[in-house]
């Protein structure tokens, strides 16, 4: 069904940072910047997948240069930052609709258990601020960029 799906916006990146009101809240330097739009119908168990997609996501080069790690693999981090607009329906019009998107206390309760879920498989994990006016700052390494959805 469109409009009931985890999105997860991942980008390769060399550094990366989250800023709220001029302050710092969340730093990496080489992995990924995942930015995560959460829906209605998602769920724990849709979670725990996307975790495990998202950690073990080949994205990075091996010694042949092609991309067959994982930030495991290279050793890099997880910035983990909600993004409510990739859950936007843009299919139709000039405005984004928002209906598929999760009531904010479903969406703030599963980014969390997202975040969790990441520290889960070993790794480190930076986050923004749920629902605050952010500003997302990286150098997206290739660029390399993939959407993830469930």
């Amino acid at each position: 069904m469109i409009g009931s799906t985890m999105k997860v916006l991942l980008q390769r990146v060399t550094t990366a940072r989250v800023e709220v009101a001029g302050e710092t809240v969340g730093a990496i330097d080489a992995g990924l910047l995942a930015l995560v739009g959460v829906e209605r119908h998602d769920d724990d168990a849709m979670v725990a997948r996307m975790a495990e997609r998202v950690a073990g996501y080949r994205m990075f080069s091996d010694d042949r240069g092609r991309m067959n790690r994982d930030v495991r693999e290279h050793g890099g981090a997880v910035l983990l930052v909600s993004q409510f607009t990739l859950a936007a329906d843009t299919r139709k019009g000039r405005r984004p609709s928002f209906s598929g998107a999760a009531a904010p206390a479903d969406g703030e309760r599963l980014y969390r258990a997202l975040a969790e879920a990441l520290r889960g498989t070993g790794l480190t994990v930076a986050t923004g601020r749920f629902g605050a006016d952010m500003q997302v700052t990286l150098t997206n390494d290739g660029p390399v960029t993939f959407m993830l959805e469930m």
